[in-house]
């Protein structure tokens, strides 16, 4: 087991560098005062690591609950540990640019008053997104009221938009249910349960908003001059977002790295779900970045944890940084190609020593483990190519027997406690598994597996791991908690493609309910100049725009002429008021009452 360095204190004397002020209201609340943020949550992290976790996390979980207003350097300041994010503020000749609004319109305009109640009330003269994730833009209602758009640039990477609302149309349901096992949303927060997630401690829980970009950033090396304050952009899409890009300030000496190179290791493929990220590309663009700002940078801060200053140690964060990532990516590539699979290269992996010891590189929010299995899954997809996986029995199937091989649920359940006392809590955790899926309302086996999640847990180096063990362990008692889910924005609605807004109709269709209804439904969208046909046929809806020059195809079952907000109140089940329409009005009733309702709370470790 690697030894690592507790006694060095650098990344606390870089946490606690520049502080100016800590927030004057502790909690946060929503317009009808329900908490959606508390900095003295995470208290209990002053006293000593219990055996509850593991003391390394604990001290990233220290790291990360600092809060306040923090001085970056002349000029640049940041409001840390508001939310799971960072938000930072450079002062130019008259206002302050913005950069990553946080996840809510309320931790952001606390954060924005605090700012501001210290380094007075500068007018915001601009808004930067770097990248195309909900923690960085949520906020953004904050920084850009309704009604003074047209005065604030909003700056973004190509290709924002879409990619900030794409993550959620097709698989939001899952990912957002998965976000809170990820994120331990409904653990308590203490010793024993919710102590961060490495990247930060927590997520808000308030409204959600999305301003949209007015400038966007299309080239590595583009530069704008917001309020005075020269900036030049290096684009790096497709490393931890899709959308994304690093920041140079050459007039302050500093640049910010958005979350391309963080006080982790950061993941390849996050627990909650998404696309597989590209590890090579992103060690690319580290080695870029490192050219890019070549002599021109004294600190270096991204919008999660605290900065790094002098030449030498930013160089040794991306060098670092960019190094992990590409080991993982080669050594994957090198050992899946003598015939390993995912699970076996991940059992095989270990880092360099070097990047062993190094506290930026431990897997405090993705791991070792499970980004060498989204690797192989990048390159060579869920079948390890052993044909005794191809068709496998379904998990409850499978469970009932092994359960009855085993002879019976109280014999595997005993089993599974033998290995649990023995030490061997992974095949302990294998074994109860089959038990309570082949019989999910045996008590003592799902409190056996809930005692084995919580070792687990406790146990765990890596905040998520710690987060869903304990949460199946909730789950398995009873309740994950209460968890307040947004419920949804209509900015983020409007931002939708027309085909992206189709699409999450699709991936609702019914399919087997839907088999025999043909439907043809043309949108006609005034505000936008173009018409849509949606077709169901075969449980399959589909779309295609027509165009304005050719003739339209065949008569459909309903035209609608309308507007983008008209087609949203619509399809909200609010009628075709004032819509001007041919054909037959019910037609898009009966579309609508096809969708499958989508379940928030489905559970996770239990059938």
């Amino acid at each position: 087991m690697t030894e690592l360095a507790y006694d060095d204190t650098q990344d606390f004397e870089n946490a606690d560098r520049g502080f100016v002020a800590a927030p004057t209201v502790p909690q946060v609340t929503d317009a009808a005062g329900a908490v959606v943020w508390d900095t003295q949550a995470y208290g209990f992290l002053e006293a000593d690591c219990p055996p509850s976790a593991h003391p390394s996390l604990w001290r990233q979980g220290r790291l990360c609950a600092r809060a306040g207003l923090y001085r970056v350097t002349e000029g640049i300041y940041q409001v840390r540990g508001l939310d799971l994010s960072n938000m930072t503020l450079v002062e130019g000749n008259h206002g302050v640019l913005v950069i990553d609004p946080l996840i809510s319109v309320e931790t952001a305009a606390a954060a924005l008053a605090l700012y501001q109640e210290h380094r007075g009330r500068r007018p915001v003269s601009g808004l930067i997104y770097t990248h195309s994730h909900g923690d960085h833009f949520g906020g953004s209602r904050a920084i850009v009221p309704h009604g003074s758009e047209g005065g604030i640039p909003v700056l973004a990477p190509e290709g924002f938009l879409e990619q900030a609302v794409a993550e959620n149309v097709y698989a939001g349901g899952a990912m957002s249910r998965r976000a809170v096992y990820m994120y331990g949303t409904g653990l308590p927060k203490g010793p024993r349960g919710q102590i961060g997630v490495g990247l930060g401690t927590t997520t808000s829980t308030g409204t959600i908003s999305l301003v949209r970009p007015t400038i966007d950033v299309t080239h590595t090396g583009q530069e704008e001059t917001i309020d005075g304050v020269r900036i030049i952009f290096q684009l790096t899409p497709g490393t931890e977002a899709p959308a994304e890009m690093n920041i140079l300030f050459p007039g302050h000496r500093a640049l910010c790295v958005a979350e391309n190179a963080t006080h982790t290791l950061h993941n390849i493929l996050t627990l909650r779900g998404a696309v597989v990220r590209d590890a090579r590309v992103w060690a690319h663009y580290l080695n870029e970045v490192m050219d890019f700002s070549a002599g021109q940078a004294d600190v270096a801060f991204a919008s999660h944890h605290w900065p790094t200053w002098g030449e030498d140690a930013i160089t040794g964060l991306l060098t670092g940084q960019r190094d992990l990532y590409a080991y993982l990516h080669d050594q994957t590539l090198r050992l899946l190609n003598r015939g390993l699979t995912g699970a076996e290269i991940a059992e095989e992996m270990v880092l360099p020593p070097a990047l062993e010891r190094s506290w930026p590189a431990r897997g405090y929010y993705g791991s070792v483990s499970h980004n060498v299995k989204a690797i192989y899954q990048r390159y060579m997809g869920w079948f390890d190519g052993n044909p005794a996986h191809l068709w496998e029995h379904p998990p409850v199937a499978t469970a009932r027997r092994h359960t009855d091989d085993y002879g019976g649920i109280e014999a595997i359940t005993a089993r599974g406690l033998e290995y649990a006392a023995a030490g061997d809590l992974r095949f302990a955790a294998t074994l109860l598994n089959h038990a309570v899926f082949a019989h999910p309302d045996d008590a003592a086996a799902r409190e056996a597996l809930a005692s084995v999640y919580d070792r687990l847990g406790h146990g765990a180096e890596n905040g998520t791991w710690r987060n869903f063990y304990l949460t199946g362990a909730a789950e398995l008692r009873g309740s994950v908690g209460e968890v307040p889910m947004d419920p949804g924005n209509p900015e983020v609605a409007m931002a939708l493609t027309v085909g992206q807004l189709i699409d999450s109709l699709a991936v609702r269709v019914d399919g087997p309910r839907a088999w025999d209804s043909d439907l043809t439904i043309d949108w006609h969208l005034t505000d936008e100049g173009h018409t849509w046909r949606l077709t169901l046929s075969n449980g399959a809806l589909t779309h295609r725009t027509v165009p304005a020059d050719r003739p339209r195809p065949a008569a459909p079952d309903l035209a609608m002429t309308l507007t983008r907000p008209q087609l949203l109140a619509a399809l909200d089940g609010r009628g075709l008021d004032g819509i001007a329409t041919e054909g037959d009005p019910a037609a898009l009733d009966r579309l609508l009452s096809l969708l499958d309702t989508p379940d928030p709370d489905f559970p996770i470790v239990t059938p």
